[in-house]
């Protein structure tokens, strides 16, 4: 055996970050069925499955853009004040009448992608850091709601609640919608240059810069699909209710639990690396929690405790290999000298 083969570090099977999540989504499923059983219920029944995936559909959209947001190195804590004024605009245009759907629902979006072009641009163009920007714009939409909004308002029409109450067997047609999106946007990063672009800025805004990519761009975009998405999530929950409400995403806590989700599903808060199929994972295991949890009527305080724990130790997984990673490329160039 020569001298390099015996210094060499034995090379050990390393999986993707997107299999362990799927991995502890098996696991989450394992132990919430046997707890459901010690309940005398069935985590596999129809309705429970049903409850799921519609648990799945409004934070899915959410992560989904907040995962594009994450890629170039940003954050976006303005979704849920966009959320909720999207669902009234929404509820406020359509009046109960089928005929105003559609304009209701260009409007919601539009005002959904203007305040994600006003996050991009505080962020790219005054250098401002994500997290602040994004907090700015949303307390701005937030003093709009309180300042013009007391309670509910609008009307959705019964054709536009279809969405949100159907479903295909026990899939929700929200679900579907979610998916469809999520496998759209996985297909813009693999895919496209702008795609291409979104992990390059957020592995390293400097090289880049260097490398002649216009780095504004791809976080801009980032910022007007994440909203966009989060324009959808209240066009969902609109259906839902009926009604726009000026809470329903600050309820729901859509801008920590997205961030979350995404955190849990691999992708890495400085950015550069991540999947949307690892965040889909991530809001799979939330809501799977949510629905056991639930069921066993477990201290609604005490849900956050456990989310807490989950993502900790998922973040400490993924630093501990990352660290694995850094000491084994350090020893193959200490071998290579």
């Amino acid at each position: 055996m020569s001298e390099a083969a015996s210094t060499t570090p034995r090379r050990r099977m390393r999986l993707d970050s997107t299999v362990i999540v799927y991995i502890a989504l098996v696991v989450v499923i394992i132990v919430g069925a046997i707890l459901l059983n010690t309940a005398g219920r069935n985590f596999f029944s129809l309705g429970n499955i049903r409850d799921i995936l519609t648990g799945m559909s409004v934070l899915g959209l959410v992560a989904i853009g907040q995962t594009l947001v994450i890629l170039t190195g940003s954050l976006d804590l303005s979704v849920p004040y966009v959320i909720s004024l999207s669902s009234l605009l929404a509820a406020e245009t359509m009046k109960g009448n089928p005929n105003n759907i559609a304009q209701g629902v260009l409007i919601a979006l539009a005002f959904a992608a203007i305040a994600g072009l006003a996050n991009g641009l505080v962020v790219t163009k005054l250098k401002v850091n994500g997290f602040i920007a994004t907090l700015g714009v949303g307390l701005i939409i937030k003093g709009y709601l309180d300042t013009n909004y007391k309670g509910s308002a609008g009307k959705v029409p019964a054709a536009f609640q279809f969405i949100g109450a159907t479903g295909i067997g026990p899939v929700p047609i929200s679900t579907i919608i979610m998916l469809a999106l999520a496998t759209l946007v996985f297909l813009f990063l693999r895919k496209t240059r702008t795609g291409h672009h979104i992990y390059a800025v957020g592995g390293s805004l400097e090289v880049s810069r260097l490398s002649g990519l216009r780095t504004a761009r791809p976080v801009i975009f980032a910022h007007v699909i994440c909203s966009v998405m989060a324009g959808l999530a209240g066009l969902l929950l609109a259906s839902r209710l009926g009604v726009g409400s000026p809470t329903v995403g600050s309820q729901g806590g859509y801008d920590l639990l997205s961030i979350a989700a995404v955190v849990l599903g691999g992708t890495l808060l400085a950015g550069g690396r991540g999947s949307i199929w690892g965040t889909i994972g991530g809001v799979a295991i939330f809501a799977v929690l949510d629905s056991v949890m639930s069921a066993i009527q477990f201290n609604p305080f005490l849900k956050d405790v456990v989310r807490g724990v989950v993502i900790v130790a998922a973040v400490a997984i993924y630093t501990g290999r990352g660290i694995e990673r850094r000491r084994a490329r350090f020893a193959n160039k200490e071998v290579a000298r």
